[in-house]
């Protein structure tokens, strides 16, 4: 995403001068959902709320005054003030939070409530969608889909049935080389979604070591502004 302000061109990463800009200063905090940590941006006036799941192991070790101590590099944690930028309420949650509950906080503060999940969060996420949570949306980037994914660990399984699924978006990269997020993997899943479910294949951007990490295809690098323009739209 490539916004104007003032003259000036900003990518996801300058996305905080812009929201400090239109007096929507980033006030991080942390608090507690059901014993979990979780770090909360809370815009003044919220157009919407999201829910932004890590992958790897989703242990962002938040601290006092909203400091995330890992996973700072995961694609979503590294654009969490961009989607602040674009008005939503943002909670970056850890891997043992109750989504549930962290649906229903989110919808306190401002409906629609949309989860965005990324690579392993995407399982955390359909695990919490199978409980009981019922966000308004889902986004589903760099997914554990189907078996044709490359696991048979996906988020089609967990689900079990497509009357589970939330309206849901599939970003993926075209070129993703982690051998449990292969592309192969969406059309099925589209098809097993029986219509809730619709994709938008990027490419382009760079890769360096890991494909299954964050500085990869896999993590949308370069492509941040992309990724976020379409995740915070959809609803």
């Amino acid at each position: 995403m490539i916004v104007n302000l003032r003259g000036i061109a900003l990518g996801a990463g300058a996305l905080l001068l812009a929201a400090f800009s239109m007096g929507t200063a980033l006030a991080a905090e942390t608090i507690n959902i059901g014993g979990s940590q979780a770090v909360l941006l809370r815009p003044v006036a919220p157009v919407a709320s999201v829910i932004l799941m890590p992958g790897g192991d989703g242990r962002i070790d938040a601290g006092p005054g909203g400091r995330i101590g890992r996973l700072k590099n995961n694609q979503l944690v590294r654009t969490r003030s961009a989607y602040f930028a674009r008005r939503r309420a943002v909670l970056v949650v850890d891997a043992d939070v109750n989504l549930a509950r962290a649906v229903e906080y989110m919808t306190k503060i401002k409906q629609p409530v949309t989860v965005i999940a990324t690579s392993r969060g995407t399982l955390r996420a359909a695990e919490g969608i199978a409980a009981g949570a019922r966000p308004d949306a889902l986004v589903l980037t760099s997914g554990f889909l189907t078996d044709a994914s490359g696991s048979n660990q996906n988020v089609a399984n967990i689900l079990g049935s497509p009357g589970r699924l939330p309206k849901t978006l599939v970003i993926h990269h075209r070129e993703d080389g982690c051998r449990f997020t292969q592309p192969a993997g969406v059309a099925p899943f589209i098809k097993w979604a029986r219509g809730k479910a619709r994709v938008v294949w990027l490419s382009g951007g760079s890769t360096q070591g890991n494909p299954c990490k964050a500085r990869s295809h896999h993590g949308f690098l370069g492509l941040d502004g992309r990724v976020v323009g379409l995740a915070a739209g959809f609803r």
